[in-house]
C-alpha cells in the first residue's frame, strides 16, 4: 500500500528514492516490487536509462488502486504513523473489525487465510499504535472484544 501511494504522489519513482522514503529494507522493496509488478499493479519503466527518469511507474489498474492506498497513506501521516506502521494484516483487520466490535475467532474466520500469530501480531501492532482497543470479557472461557480507537476509525473511513 505504501509502495503504491508512494509512487502515485510522485508519478513513479527510482528504487533507491523508494528505499529512502519508504524506510524499508532493500530486499523487502525487491520482493513488494516483484509482487506488485506480478499483480500488474507496477511497471517498469520502457524509457529508463536517464538519470532523473523513474525506473518504476504505475499501471492503469495500479493507479486505480493507488487511488485508495494514497487516501489512507494520508490518513495514516495525519494519525503521525510513519509507512511501515501497519503489518501485513492491519488494514484488512481494521476493515474486519468495523464500526463495532469483533472477537479473535470472529476476525480469524474473516480474514482465513491469515494465520492466528500473523492476526496476533497484527492486533499488537494495532493496539501500540493506539488504532485498537482490547477489552477482556469475564466468563468461560474469558474472552477478547476489539473495537477501534478514533484513529483506527479515521483509518477505516479512509479505505
Amino acid at each position: 500500500m505504501a509502495l503504491l501511494a508512494d509512487l502515485a504522489a510522485h508519478r513513479g519513482a527510482r528504487f533507491v528514492e523508494m528505499v529512502n522514503r519508504l524506510a524499508l529494507p532493500r530486499d523487502s522493496l525487491v520482493r513488494t516490487l516483484e509482487a506488485a509488478v506480478t499483480a500488474g499493479w507496477v511497471m517498469r519503466n520502457p524509457g529508463h536509462g536517464h538519470p532523473l527518469r523513474p525506473e518504476y511507474l504505475l499501471t492503469p489498474l495500479g493507479q486505480r488502486m493507488a487511488a485508495g492506498a494514497l487516501s489512507i497513506a494520508t490518513a495514516q501521516i495525519g494519525l503521525g504513523l510513519g509507512p511501515g506502521a501497519l503489518t501485513r494484516w492491519g488494514m484488512p483487520l481494521i476493515r474486519a473489525i468495523g464500526p463495532g466490535e469483533a472477537r479473535f475467532n470472529d476476525l480469524a474466520r474473516a480474514l482465513a487465510p491469515a494465520t492466528p500469530r500473523a492476526l496476533s501480531q497484527g492486533l499488537q501492532a494495532l493496539a501500540v499504535n493506539e488504532l485498537v482497543g482490547r477489552a477482556v470479557v469475564d466468563g468461560w472461557p474469558p474472552a477478547s472484544l476489539y473495537r477501534l480507537t478514533a484513529g483506527g476509525l479515521q483509518l477505516a473511513k479512509a479505505a
